[in-house]
């Protein structure tokens, strides 16, 4: 079984993703932040067609292109029901759920704190999970409705998959988060990987994936010791400014 990723960038740091199942052809737009990078990379591709979105929570940045991608494709939408709150949704998921891509299968996992209803899709045969907002490398996402010990939990879920999975995330935040992280642990694995991370952004190069096993061991957020120190660190990144 073989999951094919493009990754491109759109809006000012999203990123885009178009999923390809290698066994069937059938084609889904991980989140529809940009209905015309979306096209564009779906043409530049050849996979020739769009047959679901998979969205991962309501925020426009992630479903402004639903509507347009829905018209021009006549793709099946699905995603959690907040969804509806910013754009139109065929199929309701939550966690427990599974979606299927031709052969390939993705298991719904909740995952609130960002938003209260936010979903997250991973595929364990292809080791590879599309988290949205919740997990970026080196940080992760900004309460804006649920509460620390709801983002706790959920990072606690995504960190309890295997190491070797791969995680795409939906914003190009690292030097950022670098940054903070270094605040933090000035240690010579910290320091390596940011620099690394620095050198990347300035080739213009793109930081996702990353993999759990990484993000356990340096991501700031998956390493806090308790839900009290996750949500000083949350704090604490939300009024950096380096």
């Amino acid at each position: 079984m073989t999951l094919d990723v493009r990754l491109f960038p759109c809006l000012s740091d999203n990123y885009g993703f178009l999923i390809r199942d290698a066994d069937t052809g059938r084609v889904a737009a991980v989140d529809a932040p940009d209905p015309d990078a979306i096209l564009a990379d779906l043409e530049a591709s050849g996979w020739g067609r769009l047959d679901m979105i998979l969205n991962t929570h309501w925020h426009p940045d992630h479903t402004a292109g639903n509507e347009r991608l829905k018209a021009e494709t006549g793709c099946e939408i699905v995603g959690p029901e907040e969804v509806r709150r910013a754009a139109p949704l065929d199929r309701v998921v939550a966690g427990g759920d599974v979606v299927e891509l031709g052969a390939t299968r993705f298991e719904v996992t909740d995952a609130p704190g960002h938003t209260l209803g936010h979903v997250v899709y991973r595929s364990q045969a292809d080791r590879a999970a599309f988290v949205g907002d919740v997990l970026f490398a080196l940080g992760c996402g900004r309460l804006f409705e649920g509460t620390p010990e709801q983002m706790w939990t959920s990072l606690q879920i995504l960190a309890a998959w295997p190491d070797e999975t791969v995680v795409w995330c939906a914003h190009e935040y690292t030097a950022s988060n670098a940054r903070f992280a270094l605040s933090l642990d000035d240690s010579a694995a910290m320091q390596a990987h940011a620099e690394a991370i620095f050198a990347a952004r300035e080739r213009g190069q793109p930081t996702v994936p990353t993999t759990i096993a990484v993000e356990k061991r340096l991501n700031p957020f998956l390493r806090a010791r308790d839900v009290q120190e996750f949500a000083a660190r949350r704090a604490a990144k939300d009024a950096f400014r380096r």
